[in-house]
C-alpha cells in the first residue's frame, strides 16, 4: 500500500508544474496619470529630453518632419516592439498552449501597431543576426519569480517613440518586464541600440486590468497621401541642417537651456542640475500642461476623483474640491 501511495505522489509530482506561473490574461487599459504628455499629445519637435540619443540620433531627428508620416508609401509603416509605453491605448495579453497545456507563447497586440509581439516560452534559439527583420521582432521569454522577462531582437529600423523622429536602428535589443499585482500591470523596457542611444533607455509604465475592456487587436490602415499637394510631386517632407524651426522650441518655452533639450547623456544625471542652476530660470507663469494629466487644452483627461484644475492660464491651481 506504501509503494502505490508513493508511486502515485512521484507521478503527480512529475506531472505538476515546476512552478506556478503569474497569469497575464486580459485587456489591460492605461492608467493615463503617468507622463501625460508622452501618453496624449507625444514630445514636441527638438524635445529630446530624459533620452540619452547620440550625435547620429540626434541630427537624424533634427531631419524628421511629420508631414513625412503623410505619404502613402509611409502611412501604413509600423512603429517598432514595446512602443506602446508611449501611447494612450491598451494591450491585449493571451496564450498560446500545446496539446499538454504548456504555455508555449504569450501574445501581446497593442504594442507595435497593427502588428503582434509573440513572446516565445518554448526555449527556441535565436536566429542568426543576418536573419529577416520584421515589425514585431523576435522575443524569447523566461520566468524569475513571478515576474516574465523577455527579449526582442530583430527588429526593423523604426521610431523609438512616436511624434518627434527620434530612431530606432534594426540592431537594437529590448530587454522587458512584466509584474502582474492583482489588477495591475507594470511593464518596464529597457532599450539599447548601438548605432543611435549613447546609454539604455528605461521606460517603465502600469496598466489595468479591465474586464469590459474592447482593446483591438490591430488598427486597420488605408494607405493614402493625407497632403494633397504631395501626391504625385516627389517631395519627401524634411528639414536640412539648422532648419528644423523646432529646434529651439523648448528653450524658448520653458527657459531650458538648449544643449538640455538635445539628449545629451550627462543631462540625465542629477549632477547636471548644477550645470542649471546659475543659467535656469523658471517662467513666471504655466502656459502649457499646467495641471499635468488633469487638464490638457482645457479639457478633462480622466481626472482624479478629488482634484479639480483651474487651467485658465496664469495662477493655475490644482485644488482638493472638498471630498
Amino acid at each position: 500500500m506504501t509503494r502505490v501511495v508513493l508511486t502515485v505522489c512521484a507521478v503527480l509530482a512529475l506531472s505538476a508544474p515546476a512552478f506556478a506561473q503569474i497569469d497575464l490574461t486580459g485587456s489591460w487599459d492605461t492608467r493615463l496619470h503617468e507622463d501625460w504628455m508622452e501618453r496624449c499629445c507625444g514630445r514636441d519637435l527638438g524635445d529630446y529630453t530624459g533620452i540619452a540619443i547620440n550625435d547620429e540620433a540626434r541630427a537624424k531627428a533634427l531631419s524628421w518632419d511629420a508631414s513625412l508620416n503623410s505619404l502613402r508609401e509611409r502611412q501604413c509603416l509600423l512603429f517598432a516592439p514595446w512602443t506602446g509605453q508611449f501611447q494612450p491605448r491598451g494591450i491585449r495579453i493571451w496564450s498560446e498552449v500545446d496539446d499538454a497545456g504548456d504555455v508555449i507563447a504569450w501574445k501581446i497586440s497593442g504594442h507595435t501597431q497593427r502588428d503582434i509581439v509573440t513572446i516565445w516560452m518554448d526555449g527556441r534559439a535565436r536566429p542568426s543576426a543576418n536573419a529577416f527583420h520584421d515589425f514585431s521582432g523576435f522575443t524569447t521569454g523566461r520566468w524569475e519569480g513571478d515576474t516574465l522577462i523577455a527579449i526582442t531582437t530583430h527588429m526593423k529600423t523604426a521610431a523609438l517613440r512616436r511624434s518627434n523622429g527620434m530612431p530606432k536602428s534594426d540592431l537594437a535589443t529590448v530587454t522587458v518586464h512584466l509584474m502582474r499585482h492583482d489588477d495591475l500591470l507594470t511593464i518596464v523596457t529597457i532599450d539599447e541600440d548601438p548605432i543611435y542611444l549613447a546609454e539604455p533607455l528605461f521606460i517603465s509604465r502600469t496598466y489595468q486590468l479591465d474586464p469590459h475592456g474592447n482593446v483591438p487587436y490591430w488598427e486597420q490602415c488605408n494607405a493614402v497621401t493625407e497632403i494633397p499637394r504631395l501626391e504625385g510631386s516627389g517631395i519627401v517632407p524634411h528639414y536640412l541642417p539648422g532648419e528644423n524651426p523646432g529646434r529651439t522650441f523648448i528653450a524658448d518655452t520653458y527657459r531650458i537651456p538648449q544643449d538640455a533639450a538635445m539628449g545629451h547623456a550627462e543631462t540625465l544625471y542629477p549632477e547636471y542640475r548644477k550645470k542649471l542652476k546659475d543659467t535656469y530660470k523658471a517662467p513666471e507663469a504655466c502656459g502649457r500642461y499646467c495641471c499635468g494629466w488633469l487638464s490638457v487644452g482645457g479639457g478633462s483627461a480622466n481626472p482624479a476623483p478629488t482634484l479639480s484644475c483651474n487651467d485658465a492660464g496664469e495662477g493655475n491651481t490644482v485644488a482638493e474640491s472638498g471630498n
